[in-house]
Formats: structure tokens, sequence, C-alpha cells
């Protein structure tokens, strides 16, 4: 399994993500493929030293996409939602 810092590639700041912060605490990543929800809780509580409560995955397929007369899918990734313990919060979504 990669390293914590493999593991989560990068914060997920969307209007959508964003939304579901201010309402539920949860905050989005995208994550390393072959990660699991036991190692993205530990990668998400050695970086940023909080307690998660909740991990959550999905993976999300391919778009289709055009360059002229050339096609191909962009390529696949995951997510991870994840929900924090009350009080905690990672400073990366505050601002």
């Amino acid at each position: 399994m990669p390293t914590p810092f493999r593991t989560i590639v990068r914060p997920i700041v969307t209007e959508k993500s964003s939304a579901a912060f201010q309402d539920r605490g949860e905050y989005t990543f995208e994550v390393h493929p072959d990660a699991n929800k036991a190692a993205i809780k530990q990668a998400i509580e050695s970086l940023f030293g909080v307690h998660v409560t909740g991990v959550w995955t999905s993976q999300q397929r391919g778009k289709p996409r055009r360059v002229g007369q050339s096609s191909g899918l962009r390529p696949r990734w995951k997510k991870a939602i994840v929900k924090l313990r009350q009080g905690d919060t990672i400073e990366i979504f505050e601002g």
C-alpha cells in the first residue's frame, strides 16, 4: 500500500463538496485507486492529526474526451468522503 502522501492525491474543493462540509462536516478527497477505507482513514489521521469516524468511497468512471478526430477516455479515479469527529477540522478547506 502506498504511503499516506500517495494515498491522498488531492482535496476536492467544489461547490457541492463545500456545501457538504458546511452542512454535515464531510471532506472530499481524490485518493489512490488501490486504497481501501482503512488505509484512507489511517492516512487522513496521520496527515492532518484528526479523528475519522466514517469513510465512503466511490469509483469515478473515465469520461469520453475528443480532440479533433481523435477520441478516447479520461482516466478513472477514486473519490473518498471522510467524516470527522465533532470539533475536528482540516484547515485546507477553511481557507
